[in-house]
């Protein structure tokens, strides 16, 4: 029997809303909700910067937030207004729950999903 360590949701978003993927606040607050959806508990601060302008489709924000089970990471492009977004946790969560919510927060058009079991 195979061990499996944890699930990855892999998101990529389209057409997301620029004033919320330019918002360094309205970041954060996903961040929060997401992880109260999630049940996890946040380790530490999250980590959250705005650079890549060097290169037109990298210019935007990233963040990192750790959790007591993994990870949760994105990052925005504010040429393309586009979102990449992955959770990683080896607690067992819902990621239709998960994909339903991220597209509503940024109001994406369009949502790309993987899933990566591990």
């Amino acid at each position: 029997m195979k061990k499996v360590y944890g699930k990855e949701l892999i998101l990529d978003l389209e057409n997301c809303e620029p004033k919320v993927i330019r918002s360094k606040r309205k970041i954060l607050e996903y961040i929060n909700q997401l992880c109260d959806l999630l049940k996890v508990k946040k380790y530490g601060k999250p980590i959250i910067e705005r650079f890549g302008f060097g290169k037109d489709f990298a210019g935007g924000y990233s963040i990192v937030q750790l959790i007591e089970t993994s990870s949760i990471t994105g990052h925005f492009s504010e040429l393309w207004n586009m979102a990449f977004i992955n959770v990683f946790s080896c607690k067992l969560f819902d990621d239709k729950k998960v994909t339903d919510f991220t597209k509503k927060f940024f109001q994406a058009k369009k949502i790309k999903k993987k899933i990566l079991v591990r």
